[in-house]
């Protein structure tokens, strides 16, 4: 069963439980009801800023759709196989990241993600959070307030509850090691 299935299924349960027609959700959302339809058999993904969104509709923590990594019973919650990795978000801006973590039980996340070449967020992000990076390979420069840095392969970052944005104009994708407390996603 697909990622999108599941979590296309946890959405119905969640709203079959609160007894809420697709319509009303539909409409508390913004959303028509064919998009939420498609979002609960599967066949669409929502983007992250969606899933907050029914999380808060939902009154539930963000990190309820991701669940728990497929895993034999003697590795789940310790051991996360890079193929059962789970993708979070959608792609947004050429960014494509994947949670290493076995779950988001803990008080930090470790996030692998891979920012593809012309990749960037213009906008500032600014969270409540301590986040350290590390780059694994290529080259990202990354804003923190409004000082530039150029990190390398091999250097490390830490951005405490600042603004902060990135870009890759290389030709090559950077990819990270990105730990948050508290967890983000």
């Amino acid at each position: 069963m697909s990622n999108a299935v599941k979590l296309g299924q946890d959405i119905r349960a969640l709203r079959n439980v609160r007894k809420m027609t697709l319509d009303k959700m539909s409409q508390q959302l913004g959303r028509s009801v064919g998009w939420l339809s498609q979002i609960e058999r599967g066949l669409s993904t929502p983007t992250m800023d969606d899933l907050r969104e029914i999380a808060t509709l939902f009154d539930v923590p963000l990190s309820l759709f991701f669940g728990t990594a497929e895993a034999p019973e003697n590795e789940q919650g310790r051991v996360v196989r890079a193929a059962a990795r789970r993708q979070i978000g959608a792609y947004e801006n050429g960014l494509v990241e994947t949670l290493i973590s076995p779950d988001l039980t803990d008080d930090f996340e470790v996030i692998h993600s891979t920012f593809k070449p012309g990749a960037a967020v213009t906008e500032t992000i600014k969270r409540p959070t301590t986040e350290v990076g590390y780059l694994i390979s290529g080259t990202l420069d990354l804003w923190i307030k409004d000082e530039m840095y150029t990190i390398q392969t091999g250097d490390s970052f830490r951005i405490r509850g600042e603004s902060f944005r990135w870009a890759n104009p290389y030709d090559i994708p950077a990819v990270a090691l990105w730990i948050i407390s508290p967890p983000v996603y």
